[in-house]
């Protein structure tokens, strides 16, 4: 087939007026249907429109396999309107035929990029667009009508976070593919427990060190494990096993590569042209400027194309902190105040809102979670209401505090017991996840186990001390791969994890203790109900710094279920904490409830590798009574070890 060349009678105005209006309004959500290649008839048919926004070139062309990568006029790209966007229609392309526009400046110059809208790329380090096929019959429709109920902030969510590249290797150094993924990875996160994956960004990016957080094809999955519709098979088989999928996606920056998004048309376009608003100086990359309306349009657009495209459950915003702030790692006189002279950024605050508002008014069943990590106030406040709209926040203070105290040995705890419970001064104050993300185990950190104290008894014991902690706190659950069974060395993005440690008397049995927390965090209505209610969690210990001892209530909200409640639905669930490496005997603690309470899970219980210390079975309660409370029950706290109890249900 020949190409359609710019003779008379052909229609060069392709774009429409609605599209191009809101595009340069900024008001644009589905540009992702719009720019880029789109297609004349099917996605796997010949031919296609190509557009590309470039306002400041004189020439546009594309260029390819169809050209034999040189301009000629007969792929020439016309200006649509005063819009910015050159377009033409190409009918000499198909299925994998690789492109990139080109583009000559008023001094001259000629520019290469490629398609910043392009659905698939090049395998890296090749940097070409491609053609693509994004066919695929979804077989998701049971998952899909049932995410509104799976994700609601009184449902469990506990989160799998893994880079997918050295999940496990098909062969030595060789990844493994979407297809070849999916399904044992459904296994081992439902074995374990977990509600979702969490991947880290999988949109193309050219060096693969960077984890995908340097991203140069915002909405093109990268071709290193396989293609778009790979990927679409992917999410799909997850849905199909009960696995959400959410990606962690980066609107915060993007690399300095000269064919991507860096000056794309001679001039600063995506990015702020004054370094001190436009250059990251950590990672050395530029900074999309919030205040350009198509910029924002392109960025809510990307995050709509993976929700659309390809059916995902959430998206999590990186470096949120990093575009809130005017003065974020820089030194007075490298950043520029906002009008009223202060550090915040109003452009990066009106895109966030315009976001969260955007795919709550289209996804409403979707969530948007927040790596920010200051006390910027209503992170998770909806938009109207002044906040930025997101459903949940990552809890940073949490993970960094309860860190640190469980890095000290046992016996200076004792000085420190305001690092493991000043969370709960703040816990209501956002909707929050609780991370230990793959930040916590890379560049000289170590791996989770590595940071516990003490021998090997001890830092097992610790580990499965933390997990407590985390799993019975309120917030939703987060877990970079490997932590499910304590891996040894620290993670290494050229390397799969150590699977061969899962089997191992003390790794299995903090997956045997992880995936015990996950049963109850889904199965005991009080472990999950109140996640963000200050309802849902009551203090029982809380100043015992002596002995290192906490005890909370996790209480339930039974009506949430319905008809559908469980009978233990209204029950609530006692959690107890000893952070000495000793057996405390006696310990009475007060409970709202008397008669029988049942242990319900032991970090101790030799079934999880312990010494079989702490209380067993059932427990009465009895005067007389401690922490307020009339009755109380009288424990063995085992060492390092948690204790979780709660009534038990008269079956009458």
């Amino acid at each position: 087939m020949s190409p359609t060349s710019p003779g008379a009678g052909v229609d060069t105005n392709l774009i429409g007026d609605d599209d191009r209006w809101r595009f340069n309004a900024g008001e644009h959500e589905r540009l992702f249907e719009v720019l880029g290649a789109q297609p004349l008839r099917s996605w796997s048919e010949p031919g296609r429109r190509f557009s590309v926004w470039a306002p400041a070139v004189a020439e546009a062309f594309v260029v390819g396999d169809m050209t034999e990568w040189q301009t000629d006029e007969a792929h020439r790209l016309h200006p649509q309107g005063s819009s910015g966007i050159w377009s033409a229609v190409v009918t000499d392309v198909e299925v994998g035929s690789r492109y990139k526009f080109r583009f000559r400046t008023d001094d001259g110059r000629w520019l290469e990029r490629s398609d910043p809208f392009a659905q698939c790329t090049e395998l890296p380090p090749a940097t070409a667009s491609v053609v693509a096929d994004l066919s695929h019959d979804w077989d998701d429709a049971e998952w899909m009508a049932a995410r509104a109920e799976r994700q609601r902030h009184d449902r469990p969510i506990s989160i799998y976070e893994m880079h997918v590249g050295s999940w496990r290797h098909a062969e030595a150094y060789r990844s493994l593919s979407w297809t070849e993924l999916a399904d044992p990875l459904a296994d081992h996160v439902l074995g374990m427990g977990f509600t979702h994956v969490e991947l880290l960004p999988i949109m193309e990016h050219p060096f693969y060190g960077s984890w995908g957080y340097q991203t140069t094809g915002f909405f093109a999955p990268t071709a290193r494990y396989g293609t778009p519709t790979e990927f679409m098979g992917f999410v799909d088989r997850l849905h199909q096993r009960g696995v959400g999928v959410i990606l962690d996606w980066v609107p915060s920056h993007f690399p300095s590569d000269e064919w991507a998004l860096a000056e794309f048309d001679g001039t600063h376009l995506f990015e702020h042209a004054d370094p001190r608003m436009g250059w990251h100086p950590d990672w050395k990359s530029y900074i999309f400027n919030y205040g350009r309306h198509e910029v924002r349009a392109f960025l809510v657009s990307s995050a709509m194309s993976w929700i659309e495209r390809y059916h995902v459950d959430g998206i999590r915003v990186d470096a949120v902190a990093s575009m809130l702030y005017r003065d974020y790692s820089r030194n007075d006189g490298e950043w520029i105040p906002n009008h009223l002279g202060g550090r915040e950024n109003f452009e990066a605050v009106d895109f966030l809102r315009q976001l969260n508002a955007t795919i709550g008014l289209h996804h409403p069943d979707v969530i948007t979670v927040a790596e920010e990590s200051t006390a910027w106030p209503g992170v998770t406040r909806p938009a109207d209401l002044g906040g930025l709209g997101f459903h949940y926040k990552w809890d940073m203070g949490w993970m960094h505090d309860t860190l640190a105290y469980l890095n000290r040995d046992p016996v200076h705890r004792r000085y420190h017991h305001g690092e493991i419970t000043f969370r709960n001064v703040y816990a209501n104050s956002e909707h929050y996840v609780l991370p230990l993300s793959h930040d916590e185990v890379v560049h000289g950190k170590g791996s989770i186990l590595g940071k516990m104290p003490g021998d090997e008894w001890q830092q097992f014991a610790n580990l499965k001390l933390l997990y407590a902690d985390q799993w019975c706190q309120t917030g939703k659950k987060l877990l970079f791969m490997g932590s499910e069974f304590g891996q040894g060395p620290e993670w290494s993005h050229d390397h799969p994890l150590a699977w061969s440690q899962m089997d191992l008397g003390a790794h299995r049995d903090v997956s045997s203790w992880l995936a015990t927390l996950n049963r109850l965090y889904a199965d005991e209505p009080a472990m999950h109900t109140g996640d963000n209610e200050s309802w849902g969690f009551e203090w029982v210990v809380l100043d015992d710094g002596d002995n290192s001892v906490l005890a909370w209530l996790r209480h339930a909200d039974a009506a949430a279920f319905g008809a559908d409640a469980p009978e233990d639905a209204e029950r609530s669930v006692l959690v107890v904490l000893n952070f000495t490496p000793v057996v405390q005997e006696g310990y009475r603690i007060g409970v709202p409830k008397g008669g029988d309470w049942e242990v319900v899970a032991n970090s101790d219980d030799p079934v999880h590798g312990g010494s079989g210390a702490g209380s067993s079975g059932t427990i009465a309660a009895s005067g007389p009574g401690a922490h307020g409370r009339a009755q109380a029950l009288s424990l063995q706290l085992p060492p390092l070890g948690a204790l979780v109890l709660a009534p038990v249900v008269d079956p009458d």
